[in-house]
């Protein structure tokens, strides 16, 4: 159906499409994004109508981000998202109370203004962490007078919900690498408190994603369904090994040896080049980055794993063939291999009957040298 077509097909009400095209937003974009959040949350059309419903109500959900030990990323992938875009994000579907990279005051104002956010909706308001909490000395990351330690547990503690944002704050990132001396700790672990924290690991995190999980809350009223690592199944529920664009090449033992390098060039596996995407759950391939333009894999860079737990100690060195076992290669089957993840990696391999297409493929090869001979 085109989006020019009667809205009606969707579902909405005529009634709360004038009232959004009476804020701005046309009827194609507000059932573009709702769309695209059903989408993302893998429902069906026929939830399209519900979000619609949710986004409608004269309350938007307070929100309040804080940051700690980070680099800003997942800040600066919230201010470019494009489904919906930032303005509309802020305006229509949250109340963001409180954020230190956008927020025009500072000082003590900032300090004011989130003090009286957190006294006038107790209860109500959902956290967004990015960053890492320090443990080791109640001195490093102060704001306002308060170490990111205090500062987590006050607030969390009296959120309605508290989501991690990124990597860092979801299960560590390069700060919580060996050696640590920061003893840089993920938010559930610094904040006991905080209680069931839903995370949305990525280095930085998808907006897509993010945006999903905030509607989903406001549409159901609760989080979404999380895995047993606490991030959305939506969003983390597939491998990015079993849907990425390179996937045809890997399947016909087709790899890239080096970068630069021809095979490269043509789209070719990034396996050898150290691509973790056979151990890493994400939805890159199917909700990119940069306005849906394109993803590292598709770049041309493998995927090194960054929506796993504390990947920059697991997934390193990340130009080194996964998983980094002594004599595992594309040859050997399962049983020798051992257990853990390369032995659900090589058994990934063997069912794809990658070992077998790889052997043809030097035949091939060298038949067609033995022929130029």
């Amino acid at each position: 159906m085109a989006w020019n077509e009667a809205p009606a097909r969707q579902g909405v009400p005529e009634e709360i499409l004038r009232r959004w095209e009476r804020k701005g937003v046309s009827r194609r974009q507000f059932l573009q994004f709702c769309t695209g959040v059903a989408a993302t949350l893998a429902l069906p059309a026929s939830f399209i109508p519900k979000i619609a419903e949710g986004l409608e109500t004269d309350r938007r959900l307070p929100v309040i981000w804080l940051s700690f030990q980070a680099c800003t990323g997942d800040g600066e992938a919230l201010i470019r998202a494009y489904h919906p875009p930032i303005d509309n994000l802020l305006l229509d579907v949250i109340s963001l109370e409180y954020m230190d990279l956008i927020m025009a005051a500072a000082g003590h104002q900032a300090e004011a203004a989130l003090n009286q956010a957190v006294g006038k909706h107790a209860g109500r308001y959902v956290v967004l962490v990015d960053g890492e909490i320090p443990l080791a000395d109640k001195g490093y990351c102060t704001i306002g007078g308060m170490s990111a330690l205090e500062v987590a547990r006050t607030l969390c503690s009296r959120a309605a919900a508290n989501v991690a944002v990124g990597t860092c704050a979801s299960y560590g990132g390069i700060q919580h690498a060996a050696p640590n001396p920061t003893g840089a700790a993920p938010l559930a672990d610094a904040v006991p408190e905080a209680g069931n924290v839903v995370r949305l690991p990525g280095c930085p995190c998808n907006t897509e994603n993010l945006t999903a999980t905030l509607v989903h809350y406001v549409t159901f009223g609760r989080m979404p369904e999380v895995d047993l690592l606490g991030r959305p199944k939506f969003a983390y529920g597939m491998r990015i090994h079993d849907h990425c664009q390179r996937r045809g090449h890997f399947d016909a033992g087709q790899y890239a040896a080096e970068f630069g390098g021809r095979e490269h060039r043509l789209g070719y596996c990034l396996y050898k080049l150290g691509c973790k995407g056979p151990e890493t759950f994400h939805n890159c391939p199917s909700f990119e980055y940069n306005e849906e333009t394109s993803w590292p894999v598709e770049a041309g860079h493998g995927c090194i794993g960054c929506s796993e737990p504390v990947f920059w100690d697991t997934m390193t060195p990340f130009y080194l063939r996964l998983p980094n076992v002594p004599g595992f290669g594309i040859e050997t089957t399962a049983d020798k291999v051992g257990i853990g993840l390369a032995a659900a990696t090589a058994a990934a391999f063997a069912a794809h009957g990658v070992a077998s297409a790889f052997r043809k493929k030097d035949r091939m090869e060298a038949e067609k040298v033995k022929k130029e001979d």
